[in-house]
């Protein structure tokens, strides 16, 4: 059984298990912040979890794969768990992040989309991605997070059609093929909205 849950200490195993196997939750710089969240958890392990849910926007700076740094928005990370009535401790499967700027559908230029997620590989293929979106959907949709927002974003890669799927079978709809900021590599993106109508 898959569930969504807020990151905790407790759980904090099975997604450093995850790190150490070579998953990143960072797609953009995916050594880099597989390094960095390693050594967070290793220094301090309540404060990783703690910034890992930040509505107000006080984890400072963000630093971005150019070395340049933005203001962070305010947001939040759900793991994707796989529970068994008389198993062991959840596993990791993936996780899913929402940034967002209150009040407005419209985000800077750079961050390019309100949801991220990523599934580890030995999962990929179950539908971990799918149960996750439309979850975080659900549950988006019960708090006043959204209020004054009319669509969510999200951005994909064009061979990555996996995620086209998921994101379409979430209700998402192709909006354009663009090019982001430098600072992203020059490579070409897919975007994608969730109408919240």
């Amino acid at each position: 059984m898959y569930t969504l849950a807020a990151p905790t200490v407790p759980l904090l195993g099975s997604y450093r298990d995850a790190l150490l196997r070579g998953w990143s939750p960072d797609n953009l710089s995916p050594e880099k912040a597989r390094r960095q969240e390693l050594e967070r958890i290793e220094a301090d392990p309540a404060g990783f979890v703690a910034g890992l849910d930040d509505l107000d926007a006080r984890g400072g700076d963000l630093r971005m794969p150019d070395g340049s740094t933005v203001p962070r928005l305010p947001g939040f990370r759900r793991w994707v768990l796989e529970t068994e009535a008389d198993g062991p401790a959840p596993a990791f499967l993936g996780s899913i992040g929402f940034r967002f700027a209150r009040g407005t559908s419209a985000l800077p230029p750079y961050c390019l989309g309100h949801i991220g997620y990523g599934v580890v590989p030995w999962h990929r293929g179950r539908g971990v991605a799918s149960f996750a979106l439309q979850t975080l959907l659900r549950e988006l949709r019960s708090t006043d997070l959204l209020a004054g927002m009319s669509y969510l974003e999200l951005t994909t890669q064009p061979d990555n059609i996996a995620s086209q799927r998921v994101i379409e079978k979430c209700g998402g709809r192709f909006v354009e093929s663009f090019t982001p900021p430098p600072l992203y590599g020059g490579r070409t993106e897919l975007r994608y909205r969730i109408p919240l109508d």
